[in-house]
């Protein structure tokens, strides 16, 4: 008998349909605790931008560098969501709680490595031609923020645990409610109100590390009392390290913190380097780069999302399944990069308009987002591709595509197009400024999106065929 084609698509489409609405769930709760804590820098820099210019510019300085250590912290604590949902997908439960156990004693460790790393980042302002009073300003900001470092870490411990149980929505009430004390303390540190120290920069340092270790303190408290914990409970008894189980983690983390430290350090080194075109082209990037920013938080929380999966169908030891999810995953991000492509290139005057009056920079502005409306399609699924590969345990691949997509294609290529060196043979005759560097960028995150895939891929089929009693061709 001839099968209907109607009746197949519509039983072909339901578990494409099924998985979609299961990644949504799981990754729209994280998409929010991105949004709420990018916020909480938005919220420094707008809030001490009314103090004066010169608090202005040590909370800039401050955060740039306390960014990059951030994002870097973040990048090696994700080991804990591959071990975790792994771990999970085969139902062992006792050793999820070990490992959590294992991951926060990571935490501490990574968290005073960076905290460490912050203090030391002080030494260089002054011998970068900063204003004394400025450079000691910014010093002082990041010693008090690196406090709240070890909190971090740790509560990515638990992130990674939380969400690799399906559990996300904590990390959105978490996030939104540190987001909201973020911007009470910065108004009540920041500008001395009702008796308090007036501590400009410093307050949102203050604000900020103390909001790190309550939001640590949330989390921990969350998993105490929510049943949904139960199961799987962290906290039951004292474990002391096991290096050995510590050290696995770390060789699956520090590549992608490695490959996170390589991506901030990349666009850190552009804004640098456009800065000096003066004002008009430094704002026209800045703005075109927040934007995008913002834009990638979705990608990047499906990303997430698509690594809990794939972990978890790892753990249940069906690879079929993986590769399915890993797929689906990435397919939402191509269709999520596709439409903010179209959004970005069809409002690209009214997104300059929103964050400047200047026609010069808007104009600016408006190029660049050109070019960035460019990139969508590959950012979102080189990020899909990496995190999916992540959930196979899988994270140094990753990182040597990434290094040779941001170091060995991005900055290059930006550089010569941006600067247009004398003594390079293929310059342009004049130097293209922050639009050099934007084609750069678009040319190093399309060789990232198209080596990730292949390599997701060949990955995904290799572990379909390593299992030889499942059919390469089985429906998912």
């Amino acid at each position: 008998m001839t099968p209907n084609p109607t009746r197949t698509g519509a039983r072909a489409a339901h578990p494409v349909r099924t998985e979609i609405a299961t990644l949504w769930r799981l990754s729209w709760p994280m998409l929010v605790g991105q949004l709420a804590t990018v916020g909480m820098g938005v919220a420094d820099v707008a809030m001490t931008g009314h103090v004066s210019a010169a608090e202005l510019a040590a909370v800039s300085l401050g955060t740039s560098v306390w960014s990059i250590i951030l994002v870097t912290v973040m990048g090696i604590m994700m080991a804990v969501n591959s071990v975790v949902s792994h771990e999970m997908g085969a139902a062992r439960f006792d050793r999820i709680s070990h490992s959590v156990r294992e991951s926060l004693w990571m935490g501490v460790g990574v968290g005073v490595a960076g905290s460490l790393a912050a203090n030391l980042c002080t030494l260089v302002f002054d011998h970068i031609g900063l204003d004394a009073a400025v450079a000691g300003r910014a010093a002082t900001f990041l010693h008090i923020l690196s406090a709240g470092m070890p909190a971090f870490a740790c509560y990515r411990a638990l992130y990674g645990y939380t969400t690799s149980i399906n559990e996300t929505k904590p990390i959105m009430v978490i996030a939104v409610c540190g987001l909201l004390y973020n911007i009470v303390m910065n108004w009540l540190f920041i500008f001395g109100k009702f008796g308090l120290p007036k501590l400009g920069a410093l307050g949102c340092a203050v604000s900020t590390a103390t909001g790190l270790w309550l939001m640590l303190a949330a989390m921990v408290i969350w998993i105490k009392v929510s049943p949904v914990y139960r199961q799987t409970y962290p906290f039951t008894r004292w474990e002391g390290p096991n290096w050995k189980e510590i050290g696995s983690m770390l060789r699956l983390g520090l590549p992608i913190g490695v490959t996170y430290f390589a991506e901030v350090s990349a666009f850190g080194i552009i804004s640098l380097l456009v800065a000096r075109f003066g004002v008009i082209e430094v704002s026209a990037h800045q703005i075109a780069l927040n934007f995008v920013s913002l834009v990638f938080m979705v990608p990047l929380s499906f990303g997430i999302g698509a690594l809990t999966r794939v972990g978890q169908a790892m753990g249940e030891g069906n690879p079929v399944r993986a590769r399915f999810v890993a797929w689906v995953g990435t397919g939402m991000c191509i269709a999520f990069g596709l439409i903010s492509a179209l959004c970005i290139a069809v409002f690209r005057w009214q997104i300059a308009a929103m964050y400047t009056s200047d026609a010069a920079v808007q104009a600016t502005c408006v190029m660049l987002l050109l070019f960035a409306a460019l990139f969508q399609l590959s950012d979102a699924t080189q990020v899909a591709a990496a995190s999916a590969i992540r959930g196979y345990k899988v994270t140094r691949s990753p990182m040597v595509i990434q290094m040779i997509a941001f170091w060995g294609v991005a900055l290059p290529v930006g550089w010569i197009l941006g600067l247009a060196p004398s003594w390079f043979p293929w310059s342009p005759g004049k130097p293209m400024a922050a639009t050099g560097f934007w084609i750069g960028l678009v040319l190093g995150l399309t060789v990232a999106a198209v080596l990730l895939a292949w390599s997701l891929h060949q990955l995904s089929k290799l572990r379909v065929r390593d299992v030889a009693h499942v059919p390469v061709t089985e429906t998912p």
